[in-house]
This record gives structure tokens, sequence and C-alpha cells, in this order.
């Protein structure tokens, strides 16, 4: 079967909602169903991969699979009741994706029964035909949200969380504990659903779900951009002068920058693969380390005979040199 990207082949996002991947897809199904399109191999193909990507991600876990290890997240090595995202309830994607079909419903009920309405004008030529008239749907219980507090490399690295929260069954209160499964490179309120995790609803209706809503703590050094990691690095003028190494902490422990001599302020640093991994897809972003010269702001008598003395035998730097160079040509110009 196609190994393209499945958001593309449907024609939405990666932070598409299940309603407008529905959506997106129904037209297509319409576009290159084979009972529109007979004896055209290409278009039953491409019918065969739609179909394959809505089969994904139309359900919540097999998304979630789909985003955190591509094709090989849809072939049963990863998830299911044992994989890493099983447990209580399991998670149901990023983004605010919502589910699909439950355990032992076919997937593609509800959309068939539409498409195949506007193919062939009569809703009753689709699955389920014959069944007695539109299906009656029970109220589904409310929906959940927790705020979910985790330190920045806990948010790269991924954790599991215990939580504690109230929620409504059989119209009652109780208290309820879940371990939560918090996948590396996850970022700020971004959301996990824990699907049938909510209130349950009156009449014996579905329960909702649970939306755990990721806050990062900030660090003290780090700051994420993207996938990436920056830092800010002082160093003394004097290293900066001569040239240096020094040990910096990353995420997943030290690693050795070698400052070259003349170093200014501003100059960057990359540390390649150091940074976040790449949720939905493979490797890591960087990490970006810039340098801060840092100037004393007391010398003493020593320091400064030194400097008057580097003064006098020094040449201009570099970027002292062409300002000066750009003032005179802006005070030649008013003349």
């Amino acid at each position: 079967m196609s190994k393209k990207d499945f958001y593309s082949l449907l024609n939405v996002s990666r932070s598409a909602t299940a309603d407008e991947i529905k959506k997106s897809y129904r037209k297509l199904a319409m576009q290159y169903h084979p009972d529109k399109n007979p004896g055209d191999k290409k278009a039953e193909e491409k019918f065969k991969e739609l179909s394959e990507a809505y089969e994904v991600l139309s359900d919540a876990k097999k998304r979630e699979m789909y985003d955190q290890f591509g094709h090989a997240g849809t072939q049963g090595g990863f998830g299911g009741a044992g994989g890493p995202f099983g447990g209580a309830g399991g998670f149901g994607g990023f983004g605010g994706a919502s589910g699909g079909a439950g355990p032992g419903q076919d997937p593609f009920q509800d959309i068939f029964g539409d498409v195949f309405s506007e193919i062939f004008g009569a809703r009753g030529h689709g699955p389920g035909a014959g069944t007695g008239g539109p299906r009656r749907r029970q109220t589904k219980g409310s929906d959940l949200r927790y705020t979910l507090n985790i330190s920045f490399e806990e948010s790269a690295l991924g954790t599991e969380k215990v939580i504690s929260f109230v929620r409504q069954k059989s119209g009652k209160d109780e208290t309820a504990k879940l371990s939560v499964n918090v996948p590396a490179g996850v970022k700020e309120d971004q959301r996990l659903k824990l699907t049938g995790e909510g209130d349950t609803a009156a009449g014996g209706g579905p329960a909702g779900d649970l939306y755990v809503i990721i806050k990062v703590q900030d660090h003290p050094l780090f700051k994420r951009q993207e996938n990436d990691i920056t830092m800010d690095l002082p160093v003394t003028y004097t290293d900066a002068i001569l040239g240096t190494s020094v040990e910096i902490p990353t995420l997943t422990g030290k690693a050795m920058i070698r400052i070259p001599p003349g170093t200014h302020t501003g100059q960057t640093f990359r540390l390649k693969g150091k940074g976040f991994p790449k949720i939905g897809g493979f490797g890591s972003g960087d990490m970006l380390v810039r340098l801060i010269v840092d100037t004393p702001e007391k010398i003493s008598s020593r320091q400064k005979e030194l400097l008057e003395e580097l003064s006098k035998a020094g040449e201009e730097t570099p970027l002292v040199k062409a300002f000066k160079e750009k003032v005179v040509n802006i005070m030649r110009n008013k003349k």
C-alpha cells in the first residue's frame, strides 16, 4: 500500500481537526470512488490510498502512532494495548484531533453513508441500508480538561505522570487516578486526549474524553525555538580575545565548545542533534549557543595598566573600524 504522507494525501495540515479530515476525505472519496470511475485503475488505486490514510487519521490512537513514528507506527510495531501509549484510555492525539470508530466498529460506516448518498442519490444504497431508518445517537458525557505541568527536560525527553481528578460516574462524583505517558518533544499547550475518561452521560451514553493540556516550566538556561534549543553563554573579554574551551550543559549531559580567538558578542555555535526530538518525524533539532562577551565593572590598577598598553599597541577591532567608516560616509554625504 502507499507510503505517501497521509496528511498530504487528504490535503490537510498535520494540525487538522477530525471534522476537517472527514470533510476532506469525503470530498476526495466521492471524486475517486470506483463507481464514479469505472475501469479507471489509477482512480481505484487513489481511492485505496485515501481509504488507508483516512482509516489511520480518523482513529485517535492510530493517528497518535502515525504522528509519532510515521508509517512504522501503523504496522503494529508500536502502541496497541501494550504499546507506549496504552493504558488508561490511550492517547487520542495532538492539536484537538478527535477519535474515529470505537472497538468493533467500522471506521468507514458514517463517512461512507454520506459518500454513497451523494454518489447514488439515496442513503439506502450505502452500508447499513435496510436497517430501519436513521440511527439514534446517545448523548455523550462531558469532556474534561486537566492542566499538567512538566519540566523543560521532561518535555524534551518524555515522562510518565500520575494525575488525580474528579469526574462524574453514574451521576456521582468520583476521584480518578490515571497514568499519563507524555511523549518526547511535546510542546507548550499541546493536548493529549484520553478517550472515554471524562464524565459518564446520563442514560447510559458513551463517556466523554479527558484532555490533558501540557504546560512547560521555564528553564534557567535553555529556551525552545521550534525543535531547537537556544542558550546564551557569557565569556570573559580575555577569553573572547585569546580563545578558550568551555564545558556547557545539554539536555542529555555535557558538551565541550571551543571558542576561537577573536570571538565577538552574538557569534553562535551549533551543536547538531542536541535539541528536541521531532514528533512525527526522525532526528532532533539542534542546540544554538550564542556568545556574550562579559566586560567587568571594575578592574585593578595593574589590569588598567595592561589594558592601556594594549590599547596603544593594538589595532582597531573589525566592528569598530567598520562603524567609523560608515559614520564618515554619512557625514560626507551631509556636506
